[in-house]
């Protein structure tokens, strides 16, 4: 709990058994975790017999790899379903560090914000902790792009440790984003349109080969979605179109 609010830390998982239990024992270290729900998405390894073993962890499966923006939505509908005031999204491939949970769940605990994203950009060191080079490139083109299209000031729109409040998941529809990658930017989207302050902190990330990562081909696709989605959220700002997204 933090200050009588129900924290639950949601993981999208797939093929996580090597790194699962270490993120777990650093998300159970901060103290203020209620609840972890684990959804799989038919992984092919252990990930899921691990996680069934582990203290406080509630774990759903998808029958079938149904993609990754399908297991958030699985994830943030059981979050709510439990009880969560403030839900915060740790991969559990141990990139993004578990130790900033607490600094994530105060802002929105204490009503300063509704969304906190942990930004690999802010601080400048996302090159040294080993973003590869056209990785960082293509971050900063798609960041700028949409930051002119949405007219937003966001460091980066592609982390995926992210924090939300309760009335925020409540009041957007994600069942009509994608279930790819790109769901992760229809949300931002969804969130900005509905005129929410988004808060960013700095967030140090490891890169190392049980860290999960889309390939080149799919990295490809996402970043026209992100751009698709940009253009969009203009021309419907604009009223020059009705987007299902955006409503």
């Amino acid at each position: 709990m933090y200050k009588n609010l129900r924290v639950i830390v949601v993981m999208p998982a797939y093929n996580a058994e090597k790194t699962l239990v270490k993120t777990y024992q650093e998300i159970m270290a901060q103290e203020i975790v209620d609840t972890i729900i684990l959804v799989d998405d038919a992984s092919s390894d252990k990930t899921v017999a691990v996680a069934e073993k582990l203290e406080k962890v509630q774990v759903i499966i998808h029958p079938k790899n149904m993609g990754y923006g399908a297991n958030q939505k699985t994830c943030y509908k059981a979050a709510l379903d439990a009880g969560g005031d403030i839900i915060i999204m740790v991969h559990p491939d141990y990139q993004y560090t578990p130790k900033l949970i607490p600094a994530m769940a105060s802002l929105i605990g204490n009503g300063l914000y509704a969304c906190v994203l942990g930004s690999r950009i802010l601080g400048g060191y996302a090159l040294r902790d080993g973003m590869p080079l056209w990785k960082y490139i293509a971050n900063r083109f798609l960041t700028l792009f949409e930051n002119i299209v949405m007219k937003a000031k966001l460091s980066e729109y592609h982390t995926g440790y992210r924090a939300f409040s309760r009335q925020l998941l409540e009041s957007i529809d994600l069942t009509k984003n994608s279930d790819d990658f790109v769901f992760d930017n229809q949300m931002l989207a969804q969130i900005l349109w509905k005129g929410f302050t988004v808060a960013e902190i700095t967030c140090p990330t490891k890169y190392f080969s049980e860290a999960s990562s889309i390939n080149f081909t799919r990295s490809v696709r996402y970043g026209f979605g992100c751009i698709h989605t940009a253009i969009q959220f203009r021309l419907a700002k604009m009223g020059m179109i009705q987007s299902p997204l955006f409503n």
